[in-house]
This record gives C-alpha cells, sequence and structure tokens, in this order.
C-alpha cells in the first residue's frame, strides 16, 4: 500500500513539473500561432475573404445609391 502512495505522489509531481514547464506566455503563443498562420497562407485567405466580403458591401451601397437617384428622376 505504501508503494502504491509513492507512485501516485510521483506521477502527480512527474505531471505537474510537465505542465508547469510546458506552460507559455500567452505573447509568445501568439506569435508563434500568428508566424504559423502567415507562413501556411491562412492569414492570406483571411484577408482574401474580408476584401471579398467588403467588396460586396461597396457594390450593395452602390446598387442602393443608383436606385435611388433612379427613384428621384423618376418622381421629377
Amino acid at each position: 500500500m505504501n508503494n502504491g502512495i509513492k507512485w501516485v505522489l510521483f506521477v502527480c509531481l512527474l505531471t505537474l513539473t510537465m505542465i508547469a514547464g510546458g506552460c507559455e506566455g500567452t505573447d509568445t503563443r501568439e506569435r508563434v500561432d500568428d508566424t504559423v498562420e502567415e507562413m501556411t497562407g491562412k492569414k492570406d485567405v483571411e484577408r482574401y475573404k474580408k476584401l471579398k466580403d467588403d467588396i460586396q458591401t461597396i457594390q450593395n451601397q452602390q446598387a442602393d445609391r443608383y436606385r435611388q437617384l433612379d427613384e428621384g428622376q423618376d418622381k421629377e
């Protein structure tokens, strides 16, 4: 029984050591993630999607403005 408790304590100590050693600062982790995303092209894809959405929004706004102009001219 005593031997079992020693093993449990050993495993707990080992686990705590691994957890403490594996902790990274959030800034470091964010920089690493950012670099990985940049290298794999994920950021470029996200920029492309955002740009595409922005262009769609601008096109919709322009279409609304043209419709308003047409409606204004029809009333005159």
